[in-house]
């Protein structure tokens, strides 16, 4: 698959991260800025919503920051910062939508990347209305980079889930369609995760490019049979960040997969490790060896 970024020199390229910032709970934000400063970016935060911890502890705190974000990205245009690559992720309202746009038409030129945060396993996550999930959804189709679980596709595309939700345990054929959907939808690239299958032990993404019709590439690895918060925002920061150091996109959803697994196999030797988060930290130096 083609480069979508070509790293000039030692120019140090921003990225506009368009997530919440979580307290406690290694997600968002908290992730995306480690990851990405890693790989040699420099990470311009833009924070949708402020929250205690993550949604899997009880009594979280939540602020929405919609209110002050025209205030804060026109600042930045009346200082000229300037954005290579433009990352969205948890979003805090339907207006947001709105707000990244403007943040597109801003910066024709910066790689769009988009990941989809709203839902998993069949389940919408508990701040998202269907207003937030509608606008969420028009979102992907401005994508270059577009990274859903098998929930967050099936919304996108108006399919139905819940109870009769067919899970993540799909064939190649339907993993097809749904990354072929998504590309007719506007998505330029599209990185489908999460598919894992009764009785195996791997669990499997697929990348489809609109450059490519009928294309795809499967890159798959160990399923580790435990569930940690943000492992989804670790993955889809180091797509991007060895996107930004000028890999292919088939090279970076491999990297990704193996950040993941091994940030997984580290967490478990943390107390508390399945509340705490994935544990990443000290796996960053493969992140920065990216650049070579």
């Amino acid at each position: 698959m083609k480069v979508l970024y070509k790293r000039k020199g030692g120019y140090i390229p921003r990225v506009a991260a368009v997530h919440d910032l979580c307290g406690y709970g290694k997600c968002s934000l908290g992730v995306a800025i480690p990851v990405l400063s890693a790989a040699g970016c420099d990470v311009c935060p833009v924070p949708t919503g402020l929250f205690s911890s993550h949604t899997a502890f009880p009594g979280w705190y939540m602020h929405d920051t919609t209110d002050i974000l025209d205030d804060y990205l026109g600042a930045w245009e009346g200082i000229n910062v300037d954005i290579d690559a433009i990352y969205s992720g948890f979003l805090g309202a339907p207006q947001q939508v709105d707000i990244i746009r403007a943040l597109y038409e801003r910066y024709p030129d910066a790689i769009k990347m988009v990941d989809p945060v709203m839902a998993d396993h069949g389940k919408v996550y508990p701040t998202y209305t269907p207003e937030l999930c509608d606008a969420m959804a028009s979102l992907a189709g401005d994508a270059d980079i577009l990274t859903p679980n098998l929930t967050e596709a099936a919304i996108i595309l108006g399919e139905p889930i819940g109870d009769d939700w067919a899970g993540t345990d799909i064939s190649d054929d339907e993993a097809h369609r749904l990354v072929e959907a998504l590309l007719g939808r506007g998505a330029k690239n599209v990185v489908l995760k999460g598919i894992q299958r009764a009785g195996e032990s791997i669990i499997r993404n697929f990348v489809g490019s609109a450059d490519a019709p009928g294309e795809f590439v499967e890159v798959s690895n160990e399923y580790v049979p435990y569930m940690l918060h943000g492992t989804g925002d670790v993955y889809a920061s180091c797509v991007l960040a060895a996107v930004m150091a000028g890999r292919p996109l088939d090279d970076a959803v491999r990297f990704a997969g193996d950040f993941v697994h091994d940030a997984m196999i580290v967490s478990a030797d943390q107390p508390h490790f399945q509340e705490r988060g994935v544990s990443f930290e000290p796996l960053l130096g493969k992140v920065s060896a990216l650049l070579g």
